[in-house]
């Protein structure tokens, strides 16, 4: 075992607990708080960034922090396209027609959206069924970027949905 790994593993057993503690308190899912906290050691073996005693707590307990707040931010946004979802059962019970007329206001909306990036997320991930995380790397950005913009564009497509219902 390398003088890095033992100082990892140092870390690990002083505070796991209250590194756990907080993801569990900010998630309420012991499964997800655990992979959360061996995640942080994980990128923390991965990299060569040397902790201080005095500071090692704050720095743990802050990347569970962020980690936990990507967690939830990206659980928001699962939820909005789950709403969506459930928009388009909706859809079912209405009349060729008016599914029709829906469906061309939908992809108008897609069409119109800005910037351009927002229009390739939607395609390929509702289209092609390409996962955020493939995109990312597709369009060279970051996940968080690709997030952004899926927010960005789903609320420019409610605002067309919205305009056209009146």
């Amino acid at each position: 075992m390398t003088k890095r790994e033992r100082q990892v593993e140092r870390l690990f057993r002083q505070h796991y607990r209250a590194m756990y503690r907080l993801a569990s308190i900010l998630l309420h899912d012991d499964d997800e708080s655990k992979d959360i906290v061996h995640d942080v050691f994980a990128r923390l073996l991965a990299t060569p960034v040397e902790l201080r005693e005095d500071s090692a707590q704050s720095y743990l307990l802050l990347s569970v922090r962020n980690q936990c707040l990507n967690v939830i931010r990206n659980r928001k946004i699962h939820e909005q396209v789950h709403k969506y979802l459930l928009l388009a059962d909706e859809l079912e019970h209405k009349s060729p027609e008016e599914l029709e007329r829906e469906m061309d206001v939908l992809n108008a909306g897609i069409d119109a959206l800005f910037p351009p990036i927002c229009q390739k997320i939607i395609k390929l991930h509702f289209t092609e069924g390409i996962p955020f995380r493939e995109i990312a790397k597709h369009l060279g950005v970051s996940e968080t970027t690709i997030y952004k913009h899926l927010r960005h564009a789903l609320a420019q497509l409610r605002q067309t949905l919205k305009n056209a219902e009146q």
